[in-house]
């Protein structure tokens, strides 16, 4: 019996990383081990975790790695964790070119919060929302200063959300390319599609006794196509200010139109600011920044209880005239903090609320990191509301010595649901709670 205590307050002590909610990688030719073992209180039941995630940054190279092992009291080995070829290739958690609007920026695996263009048709993607169903994917960012494109694919292995933006500065093809302001002037063109065999899914009857469902009215792959205008106001290295313009239009639905002002400032000490001011109107049948941060929960849900379906597609069939305004803040240097809220005017339930801050200063012995994603909400006292709506992750810690972090980690995240056919046919809410004291190791090339 000792013994096991024993066994028990050690594995309090050591346990690994959580995924970051913010891109911060480690400096140029540094690295970071940080895993060890612990506990992980899943749906109220303990698992023994056994975690290695080191992160390394070499010239513009990045790779990171996420390894997590879990069992229970009986020494079973969760197999929710290892039960797809895409949760091996996600031990992988990322492996990098460059960082976002560098000139190249290329990213293979977990892609968090991606966004494409002004965000007007993919606003902060996210393609693994979901602990036990982790995907690996690609996105590729490209600015050779008169053209670009960014592009993303989301998931190897399996039909998804695919996306392309090219754009072109047409004045720097001309004689007024040495002026600064005015020869940045910017033409894109954006086709995002989801391919997914679920994305138009309309209707259909479940056999519960089967668990099976029979698709009775689907739409086939969500294609979006838009066009936009980015006219810079101000552009120097310490500010830069743009004002846009773009139309988007879902294939066989609706469309719509954005128009907004983007304000990045850099240098300013302590904090870097980063604003978005943004009035949209929307016609018929049409969601704009249809691919969001819980879109891949959005897509397709199946109460294998009751046989009702909710999917996002439906939201397009019901979605009426609507206007609506969009602002976000990012502020980053010694504490970063994120904000964005949107609303529709007259379509109720469509609140889309994304928060993620993180205070850690480099040389402080204290941590405190979360971030929340929720979607349809309905009012104010629906805005913090935990269910299946909401995607949560927090951490307060400190730090005793120097390579030791005590802290309390919690996630409100999601678990995949199957048929028969071990097909995802739904996410339910699932809570994770660690206690934790994480060994990192910083170090240098």
């Amino acid at each position: 019996m000792k013994l096991k205590l024993f066994f028990l307050s050690f594995l309090f002590l050591f346990t690994n990383l959580s995924f970051p909610q913010f891109n911060n990688y480690p400096r140029q030719d540094e690295g970071v081990f940080s895993g060890g073992l612990g506990l992980i209180w899943i749906d109220g039941k303990p698992f023994f975790r056994i975690g290695f995630r080191p992160e390394v940054s070499f010239d513009n190279f990045g790779v990171g790695l996420d390894l997590n092992l879990d069992f229970d009291s009986d020494g079973k080995f969760r197999r929710e964790n290892f039960n797809e070829f895409s949760d091996y290739l996600s031990i992988i958690r990322y492996v990098r070119y460059g960082i976002k609007n560098d000139p190249v920026f290329i990213k293979l695996g977990a892609l968090d919060y991606y966004t494409i263009g002004h965000g007007t048709i993919m606003q902060h993607y996210n393609n693994s929302p979901t602990f036990d169903a982790r995907k690996v994917g690609l996105v590729t960012d490209i600015d050779f200063g008169q053209f670009g494109f960014e592009s993303i694919y989301s998931a190897f292995g399996e039909d998804g959300v695919i996306g392309l933006r090219g754009y072109v500065r047409p004045l720097q093809f001309t004689s007024v390319a040495e002026i600064p302001i005015i020869s940045m002037v910017e033409v894109g063109a954006t086709f995002v599609s989801d391919f997914n065999e679920n994305a138009g899914v309309i209707s259909g009857n479940y056999n519960i006794v089967d668990n099976h469902f029979q698709v009775l009215d689907d739409k086939g792959a969500i294609n979006v196509i838009g066009v936009d205008l980015g006219l810079p106001l101000i552009s120097s290295g310490a500010a830069n200010l743009v004002l846009y313009l773009d139309y988007n239009k879902i294939i066989n639905f609706g469309s719509g139109v954005a128009t907004g002002v983007k304000l990045d400032m850099n240098g300013l000490g302590l904090i870097n600011l980063t604003a978005k001011l943004e009035r949209r109107f929307n016609g018929d049948n049409y969601l704009p920044s249809y691919f969001n941060a819980l879109y891949e929960v959005e897509r397709f849900r199946l109460n294998n209880s009751t046989g009702e379906l909710k999917s996002k597609v439906q939201q397009l069939e019901s979605a009426t005239n609507n206007s609506d305004g969009f602002l976000y803040v990012n502020i980053l240097g010694m504490f970063d903090i994120f904000g964005a809220y949107q609303r529709l005017d007259e379509f109720p339930k469509s609140g889309i609320l994304n928060i993620r801050t993180e205070i850690a200063p480099e040389d402080a012995p204290f941590v405190a990191r979360a971030g929340y994603d929720k979607i349809n909400i309905q009012d104010g006292n629906d805005l913090f509301k935990l269910d299946d709506r909401s995607f949560l992750f927090a951490e307060v810690g400190y730090k005793p010595v120097e390579y030791l972090l005590v802290s309390i980690v919690y996630n409100w995240t999601f678990t995949p649901v199957r048929d028969n056919d071990d097909h995802i046919i739904n996410y339910e809410a699932q809570k994770r709670i660690e206690p934790r004291v994480s060994f990192i190791y910083p170090f240098k090339f």
